[in-house]
């Protein structure tokens, strides 16, 4: 019988990459807030992403940078565990990804449910 070990780094190019991207995320987070203090402090926000692309586009583009690099390292966690591996910090980048998707879908439900 073949047995799976546990480790801590991915062996697989896409493990690889899952920890990367969400190793990314609060980078891009951390300019993103920089960003707002340096470039844009008298600013107002934008009503929508658009408008927010329009008038701040290094922080609005950083920011959703920083929400796409987490949904990816997400997908890409979840694919390489279905190529069997076994790495916490793969684990671990899928968890934080899911809990990304899990603020993003909370904040779309509030802000445009009801």
């Amino acid at each position: 019988m073949n047995r799976q070990t546990l480790t801590i780094l991915p062996v697989t190019a896409v493990g690889k990459w899952s920890v990367g991207l969400i190793l990314a995320m609060p980078l891009l987070f951390f300019f993103g807030a920089a960003f707002a203090r340096w470039l844009y402090p008298s600013v107002p926000a934008g009503d929508t992403i658009l408008s927010d692309i329009a008038v701040r586009p290094a922080l609005a583009l950083t920011m959703l940078a920083g929400m796409a690099s987490g949904i990816a390292a997400f997908i890409t966690a979840f694919v390489a565990v279905l190529e069997k591996e076994r790495a916490l910090l793969v684990y671990a980048a899928g968890l934080i990804g899911a809990f990304l998707i899990f603020f993003l879908a909370g904040e779309l439900l509030a802000s445009y449910g009801g």
